[in-house]
């Protein structure tokens, strides 16, 4: 089955080629008009979104510099399979949805997991290799805990939003706005992504809390690029400072942005530090 979402950039559409039937998973792709990296790029999204977040900008941007773009839907998400089974689902559902990417992608990909999905591509790197990770604000290898307590402190009203949102699957706009963003965002864009927003599978979050806490002697230890966004409600720098300590890798803080890195109006600094690095890791 296959979509178009529209795109800037000439020869880098963005293009749903996910599969029919029982193996119904949203894997949007964009392919640059001259290939100059060796490895393909997956995008892994973090909780109560889909692939679409990486659509807005990440994957033209990075089509165009020449990078093959994959971003996928974890079961239940976006356009893919098993909504009405999502809050069974775990954050091991999620690695099996990232191994049956992968083979139909057809070669190891560098793994970029945004929030959740950075947590998703730790687990997965448990069992596979990968050429180079980037982890963006990603929840980190101590789970959840410690960042959920200093949230209650620091913004009590935050925290309980987002404990609204988990009961209840639906939050504002202005919960949105506060979470997610430190620069300006256009009022039409924040209605857009809130009503693209969706429930999360309370048990991943317990997952990422307590009990499914990456393996740290059994990791993969690929080059890894951490990125924490200087405005992080979620996820502070120290927090993920711990966790690349923890975990091994390049820890580097992207100025005036909040958590949603790839859509808040700081996103191409972001970008280009990602392409920067990756382009210094892979060919020296």
């Amino acid at each position: 089955m296959t979509g178009a979402f529209p795109s800037a950039a000439a020869g880098a559409i963005v293009r749903d080629i996910r599969a029919g039937g029982g193996d119904r998973l949203e894997l949007l792709a964009a392919e640059p008009l001259a290939p100059s990296f060796p490895h393909p790029l997956l995008f892994l999204h973090g909780a109560f979104v889909g692939a679409w977040c990486w659509a807005e900008h990440f994957l033209p941007r990075f089509a165009e510099q020449g990078f093959a773009c994959y971003a996928l839907s974890f079961r239940g998400h976006g356009a893919s399979r098993g909504r009405e089974r999502l809050m069974a689902a775990s954050v091991d559902d999620y690695v099996e949805d990232v191994f049956l990417a992968v083979g139909r992608i057809g070669r190891p990909p560098v793994l970029v997991g945004h929030s959740m999905g950075g947590f998703v591509a730790q687990k997965y790197l448990e069992d596979a290799a990968a050429p180079a990770a980037v982890l963006m604000a990603p929840v980190p290898p101590q789970g959840l805990l410690a960042s959920q307590l200093k949230l209650a402190f620091a913004n009590p009203t935050l925290f309980a939003e987002l404990n609204h949102v988990l009961a209840h699957g639906r939050g504002s706009p202005q919960g949105l706005r506060k979470a997610l963003f430190a620069g300006a965002v256009a009022p039409e864009k924040l209605d857009e992504w809130f009503r693209r927003t969706q429930p999360e599978s309370q048990r991943a979050i317990w997952d990422m809390t307590l009990f499914a806490l990456p393996w740290l002697w059994q990791l993969n230890r690929a080059p890894t690029l951490w990125l924490a966004a200087e405005e992080d409600a979620l996820f502070p720098v120290e927090q993920l400072r711990i966790g690349a300590e923890m975990r091994g890798g390049t820890l580097e803080v992207v100025p005036g942005v909040g958590h949603a890195m790839m859509l808040d109006a700081g996103w191409p600094a972001a970008a280009e530090r990602i392409a920067v690095w990756l382009r210094a890791q892979i060919e020296g």
